[in-house]
């Protein structure tokens, strides 16, 4: 609607001009709405209980003012603009309805157009905040070296093209960079979406708000700070949220046209019989009872009920779906987009094989060397390891002389060996090709291979992996059969680490090494046939695809901010089933709508028809008007149900 298109609108300003997060809950519209709510509410509780008309007409009368001013401003100046929108018509009706009795309708109307507003504007602030919060990610100052080695702290904003970067274990690059000197390993999981962190050498990229590990490295801006990876995440988010907020112009079209026939009708209604000989009283009371029964109250109530109510009822089973449009949206799903780490898998590393070299050693004593050398260590793959041995209930002595060497691995003294746990490029030369094929083979299934060594002699190679969550495949089985179509895995890890995820969850379209970018591409490319696609994801590199996609959908346990605030609908529980089934639950809930949309306009359409061609009495045509607005109502009521839910998972 225009007004709520011009709230939304300010809410984008505000968000725009103020910092901080909790603005969000301080929108203007928001607070005039809850106002008119409570009013309304209270109002309605005094007229049941029997109390004095004048007390309840205030009450009604304070609920109008406060919810309703703002449409009425936005659809004068609309009309100042030579625009008629509904809005203004809204509260015409509502001011109608009080003039001949019906407060309580006009109360109503105002409500449900006030909250609409302000739940518009929420959600556009809360999107402007996460998009200024992941440029937050990037830091603010770094470290660049002059050509004669001396060290300065300047803003990251304004590191040029060819500078040098001294980035110390801990710290975020400041810049889309390559390595020159310094070996680290870097979690970008935030960029590429990649579940460990990568080995970083001389020529390798780095992108800025990456982690830096344990190493230091020196490294040379290959972009300016606008022109970085983090920077075009923002950018892509703002501009496929623009990209969806020019559908509605279909909308107002169609507003447009009804407004002015609506206003064409009612002053033909009272005019006409008027000029016919009709007294003044008769004439307005049969515009008034037009305005009535012609009012979209019962449309607005086909619609809302049954999507609110099943965003209750998603709620309550871990399923946020942020509007009634999102959940509308969801219905019309044709295929579904897997993100791969935290998404299909937890991204957490594990330890998924040991391969023993030698003979004279098992499992458990090379497992007890290993987790003895990496306890000390930070690194996520250290911890796996650890864990592993935990998990089988071993114990490992004491090391010392523990060393961590960035982007190889770490070595340790363990019951008086020199005990390594490193990358298969830490040992180029003490492999054998025997060992060699070994850590091929693991590498060729998908795992990260590294070596345990003792005294200098291999003695182990280890394959790590994501965790698989364990209703992976059957979420990607549920999606197929409720779409039909296979979905599809978008993910920034390695062609090899992806494709074995796919053959075990059942995907055969694996589209693998995508930056934000690339996923955005794939997604415009998926939808260009018409493809309306459900994109699942969880990581800040997620959130462009998410905004880009027919509807998106976050993995709430583990996603970032920026696309928690971004998708459409969010995951509480991490339930990967819950995707599928909350897409049932809004295919219900279109067709609750549809048949909500058919009873309010048959009601309207007969007593708009009696109103016109007979006299239709004002306290019937409330009835009927009244007993529509009941009947859809209750109907899209039916879907707060736990049975909805439950018929919902059934259909996957």
């Amino acid at each position: 609607m225009p007004a709520l298109t011009e709230a939304t609108q300010r809410a984008t300003v505000a968000s725009s001009a103020l910092p901080g997060r909790r603005r969000v809950l301080d929108l203007p519209e928001m607070r005039w709405a809850a106002a008119a709510l409570v009013l309304f509410l209270v109002g309605l509780a005094v007229q049941l209980m029997g109390g004095p008309a004048w007390s309840w007409w205030v009450l009604y009368l304070a609920s109008y003012l406060t919810g309703g001013w703002e449409p009425a401003l936005a659809g004068l100046q609309a009309l100042r603009d030579k625009t008629l929108d509904v809005d203004l018509l809204m509260v015409a009706a509502a001011i109608g309805a009080a003039a001949i009795g019906q407060i309580t309708d006009g109360a109503l109307l105002i409500v449900i157009f006030a909250t609409s507003g302000a739940l518009e504007a929420l959600a556009t602030a809360r999107t402007e905040d996460a998009v200024r919060g992941l440029l937050d990610l990037a830091p603010d100052s770094a470290t660049r070296v002059s050509e004669d080695g001396r060290e300065e702290t300047v803003r990251a904003a304004d590191l040029e093209v060819g500078d040098v970067v001294l980035v110390r274990p801990g710290e975020r690059v400041g810049a889309d960079a390559t390595v020159i000197t310094g070996a680290s390993e870097i979690d970008q999981a935030t960029i590429t979406g990649e579940p460990l962190p990568v080995d970083k050498a001389p020529g390798d990229e780095v992108f800025a708000g990456t982690l830096n590990g344990t190493g230091a490295l020196r490294i040379r801006v290959d972009r300016r700070a606008e022109d970085s990876v983090v920077a075009r995440i923002a950018a892509l988010v703002h501009e496929a949220g623009q990209t969806k907020a020019r559908t509605q112009l279909f909308i107002e079209k169609i507003e447009q046209r009804y407004s002015i026939g609506m206003v064409a009708v009612t002053i033909a209604v009272f005019a006409i019989p008027l000029l016919l000989g009709d007294t003044l009283q008769a004439a307005l009371l049969r515009a008034m009872t037009f305005m009535i029964v012609a009012s979209p109250c019962a449309v607005v109530l086909a619609t809302m009920p049954p999507l609110l109510a099943a965003i209750a009822n998603a709620g309550r089973h871990g399923v946020l779906v942020k509007s009634a449009v999102v959940m509308e949206q969801l219905g019309t799903t044709t295929r579904v987009a897997f993100d791969k780490t935290g998404t299909l898998t937890r991204g957490i590393p594990e330890l998924a094989e040991i391969h023993v070299l030698t003979s004279d050693m098992t499992v458990d004593d090379v497992l007890v060397l290993a987790a003895a050398a990496e306890h000390p260590s930070e690194h996520p793959l250290g911890e796996a390891i650890a864990r592993a041995a935990k998990t089988r209930g071993l114990r490992w002595p004491d090391s010392t002389d523990f060393v961590a060497k960035p982007g190889l691995g770490v070595s340790a003294t363990v019951d008086g060996a020199r005990i390594t746990v490193v990358s298969p490029k830490g040992l180029p030369d003490n492999l054998d090709r025997a060992d060699a094929e070994v850590v091929a083979l693991v590498q060729q299934r998908g795992c990260t291979a590294v070596i345990v060594t003792a005294a200098a002699r291999p003695i182990a190679v280890l394959g790590l992996t994501d965790q698989l969550r364990p209703d992976a495949a059957d979420a990607v089985a549920a999606a197929a059969r409720l779409t039909g179509r296979t979905p599809v895995l978008l993910t920034g890890d390695n062609e090899t680490a992806a494709t074995m995820l796919g053959d075990r969850v059942g995907i055969t379209d694996v589209r693998a090494g995508l930056l934000p970018h690339d996923k955005v591409d794939a997604v415009a490319e998926l939808q260009a046939d018409g493809t309306r696609l459900v994109m699942v994801g969880d990581g800040i590199n997620d959130a462009p695809a998410l905004a880009a996609a027919h509807a998106g959908v976050a993995m709430g346990g583990a996603g970032s901010d920026l696309t928690l605030q971004t998708a459409d609908a969010v995951v509480i529980g991490d339930d990967l089933s819950a995707v599928s089934t909350v897409i049932a639950l809004s295919r219900r809930a279109r067709r609750v709508v549809v048949a909500n949309l058919i009873i309010a306009a048959t009601f309207i359409a007969v007593l708009v028809i009696w109103d016109l061609t007979a006299t239709l009495p004002l306290p019937l045509g409330v009835a009927g008007h009244e007993g529509s607005t009941v009947i859809v109502g209750l109907n899209g009521l039916r879907l707060l149900r736990g049975a909805a839910w439950r018929t919902a998972a059934g259909a996957t």
